[in-house]
C-alpha cells in the first residue's frame, strides 16, 4: 500500500482554515460587545449641548463629528476650537444621532422670550414723560445755545451730559416717529 503523505502546500492550507474557524467561532464580538463598541464612538448630548453654548457659531453636527473623532474629548474640541483651528466638516454619510424627543410637554420647559423689558418703552425707562410736553427744541434755537465744553475733565459732569444727549436723541427720535405718523394720515 502506498503511503500517504502531506505535501507542504496543503500543510498551509489546512492551516489557514483552522486558524479561521478558530478566529470565527471563538473571537466574533456578540451584540453586546458591538452595541458598546458603537456606545464609545457617539456622543454625549450632554458635551454637545455644553460646547454649542460656548460656541454658537459651530454648527451640532461639526460637533457632534468632533466629540466622535477624539473619543468624547470636550476639552481636545474646545482646545481644537480656541486654537483657531476649524472644527473637520463631517462627510456627508455622517448622520448624528437626534436627541432623543420627549412625548409630554409637561416635561420640557415653556418657551420664554429671550429679552423681557421691565419698561414697554424708552420714554418711560428715561423717565422722559415731562420732557415730551415741551416745545420743541429747534435746531436753530440749539445754534444761539452758548457753547458748553464737549468733554469735561470731571466724571459727574461727564456723565450729566452724556446722560443729556442719549435723552435728547430719544426726544428727537420721538419727535421724527410722530412726524411721520402725521404725514402718513395726511395722504
Amino acid at each position: 500500500m502506498a503511503e500517504q503523505t502531506l505535501n507542504l502546500p496543503s500543510l498551509f492550507l489546512a492551516l489557514a482554515v483552522l486558524a479561521i474557524s478558530v478566529r470565527y467561532f471563538f473571537f466574533t464580538p456578540s451584540s453586546s460587545s458591538t452595541q458598546a463598541a458603537s456606545d464609545r464612538n457617539t456622543a454625549d448630548p450632554a458635551h454637545i449641548e455644553q460646547i454649542a453654548q460656548m460656541f454658537p457659531q459651530l454648527s451640532r453636527r461639526d460637533i457632534q463629528w468632533d466629540l466622535q473623532r477624539n473619543g468624547g474629548s470636550v476639552q481636545a474640541t474646545t482646545e481644537r476650537v480656541l486654537s483657531g483651528r476649524s472644527l473637520e466638516r463631517p462627510p456627508p454619510s455622517f448622520q448624528p444621532l437626534q436627541p432623543p424627543v420627549s412625548s409630554s410637554p409637561s416635561t420640557s420647559p415653556p418657551a420664554r422670550p429671550r429679552y423681557k423689558s421691565s419698561h414697554p418703552d424708552l420714554i418711560t425707562r428715561y423717565n422722559l414723560k415731562s420732557r415730551i410736553s415741551q416745545p420743541n427744541i429747534t435746531r436753530q434755537d440749539e445754534a444761539e445755545q452758548p457753547n458748553t465744553p464737549v468733554w469735561s475733565q470731571n466724571k459727574a459732569e461727564r456723565q450729566a451730559l452724556l446722560q443729556k444727549r442719549r435723552e435728547d436723541m430719544v426726544l428727537a427720535a420721538r419727535r421724527k416717529l410722530e412726524e411721520r405718523e402725521r404725514e402718513k394720515v395726511r395722504k
